[in-house]
C-alpha cells in the first residue's frame, strides 16, 4: 500500500486525531495554515466548469447583487457558464470526488471520522467578490483553498434567522467575530451551525469536505419505509359488536382502540436497526450510477489482475460492514468467516493490495467487478 497522500498529521496542523477529536469537533474551529503544504488545487476552473455541464454531477449557480440572490441547478450548458460576468457568482460543484481519484484520496484522507458520515468533496470557483452569503451549514465542514485567495469571517452566533424569500439559507443578522484570508493550501474547520461567510479575493477555488448528519426526520420516515417492505402483521380490522351509532359519521371510541392496537403490533429488533442503519447509509444518492466495464475480464484474468494489481473500490461505492454484515451501495451480504477478514480490509481502506482470492471471496467481488462497483488497480 501506499502511503497517504495527505498526511492526517499534517492535516490537523500536527494534532492527532484523538485531541482534535476531544478538543475541536463539534465545538470550535480550527485554523490550519498549510494543512496541505503546496497545494495548488486538483483541478482547474474548465475543468470545474465542464463537470458542472455533466447530468450525473450535483452543481449549483450562486448569483448575488445589491442585496439580492438567486440560485440556479445545473446541469448548465457550457455557452451559459462562459458568458457570466466578472464579478457576482459562485458555481458549485458537489461529489467531485466521484470524478477525480485525486479528489476522492483528499476526501478520505479525513478517515478518521467513520466512513459512514463523510458525505463528499465539493469544489466551488467564485471571481473576486463572488461567494454564496452568510450562512451555517448542519454538519462539520473543512475548507481547504486551492486556487486564489478567500476571506473566511465566523461567529458562533445564537441567531440563526434567515433572510425571507431567498433562495438559500442566507442569515439575516450575521455578527462577525473573527475573521481570516486563506491562502492555498491552508484549512478552516467549522462545527455545525458556526455561521460563516467566505469572500473571493480573486479568482477563487475552495474545496469543502462535508459530513453526512441526516435529522431525526428524516431517519425515522426512511426506517418507516424500510419497514413497509418487512412488515407481516396478522389479522383483519373487525367489530362483529357493533351496534348502531348515534352519530354514523363519528369516529367510534371501539375503532381507535383496535387501529390503536394493530400499530401497537409494529415490532423491531436490533438486527433490524443495524440492517436498516447499512442499507441506508451506504445507498448511493439519486442521481449516482455506477458504470460496468464495457468488455469485462472473465473471472480467471480478473483474479489474475487481483493477484497482480490488487483492487480498489470505485469512487461511487461505500463500504460499510458491522460484524459479519457487510452493506454495498444499499445492498446487505453475510459473509463467511473466511472471506470476512479480507472484505473488512477493502472496506477500511477502499483498496487491498495485490492477493490471491480464494474462490468465495473471488465470487463476491468479481460480481462487484462486473457491477461497476469495483475495479483492477491501474498499471503503475
Amino acid at each position: 500500500m501506499t502511503p497517504p497522500p495527505y498526511p492526517l498529521k499534517t492535516l490537523l496542523g500536527g494534532l492527532g486525531p484523538e485531541r482534535f477529536l476531544a478538543e475541536y469537533w463539534q465545538k470550535k474551529p480550527l485554523l490550519v495554515r498549510q494543512a496541505i503544504p503546496g497545494f495548488q488545487g486538483l483541478l482547474g476552473r474548465d475543468a470545474l466548469f465542464d463537470l458542472a455541464c455533466r447530468d450525473d454531477a450535483e452543481s449549483r449557480l450562486v448569483r448575488s447583487g445589491r442585496g439580492r440572490w438567486s440560485l440556479d441547478h445545473g446541469p448548465f450548458e457550457p455557452e451559459d457558464l462562459a458568458a457570466l460576468p466578472k464579478r457576482g457568482w459562485s458555481l458549485l460543484v458537489q461529489g467531485v470526488n466521484h470524478f477525480l481519484p485525486a479528489a476522492d484520496q483528499l476526501l478520505h484522507s479525513f478517515s478518521f471520522a467513520p466512513h459512514a458520515r463523510l458525505d463528499d468533496l465539493m469544489v466551488s470557483f467564485a471571481p473576486d467578490g463572488g461567494g454564496v452569503g452568510p450562512h451555517f451549514d448542519s454538519y462539520d465542514v473543512f475548507l481547504i483553498q486551492g486556487l486564489g485567495r478567500r476571506r473566511w469571517e465566523i461567529g458562533a452566533q445564537a441567531d440563526l434567522d434567515l433572510v425571507e424569500g431567498a433562495p438559500l439559507r442566507i442569515l439575516k443578522r450575521f455578527e462577525i467575530e473573527q475573521s481570516w484570508e486563506l491562502e492555498p493550501g491552508d484549512m478552516l474547520y467549522l462545527p455545525p451551525k458556526y455561521a460563516h461567510n467566505g469572500i473571493a479575493l480573486g479568482d477563487c477555488m475552495t474545496y469543502s469536505v462535508g459530513f453526512r448528519a441526516p435529522s431525526s426526520q428524516e431517519i425515522a420516515t426512511q426506517f418507516l419505509v424500510y419497514l413497509q417492505d418487512r412488515l407481516q402483521l396478522e389479522g383483519r380490522y373487525a367489530d362483529p359488536k357493533l351496534k348502531r351509532p348515534r352519530h354514523p359519521a363519528e369516529i367510534g371510541a371501539d375503532m381507535l382502540e383496535q387501529v390503536e392496537s394493530m400499530i401497537a403490533k409494529i415490532r423491531w429488533k436490533r438486527a433490524d436497526i443495524v440492517d436498516f442503519v447499512g442499507r441506508y447509509l451506504s445507498e448511493p444518492k439519486a442521481h449516482v450510477f455506477f458504470d460496468p466495464p464495457a468488455r469485462p475480464l472473465g473471472r480467471a484474468a480478473f483474479v489474475k489482475q487481483a493477484a497482480k494489481r490488487g483492487l480498489r473500490l470505485d469512487p461511487r461505492t461505500l463500504l460499510l460492514f458491522k460484524g459479519s454484515s457487510f452493506f454495498l451501495n444499499g445492498e446487505t451480504l453475510r459473509a463467511a468467516p473466511e472471506t470476512a477478514p479480507r472484505l473488512r480490509e477493502l472496506a477500511d481502506l477502499r483498496q487491498i493490495g495485490p492477493t490471491a482470492l480464494p474462490d468465495g471471496l473471488a465470487d463476491i467481488l468479481y460480481e462487484w467487478y462486473r457491477l461497476g462497483y469495483l475495479h483492477p488497480q491501474p498499471s503503475p
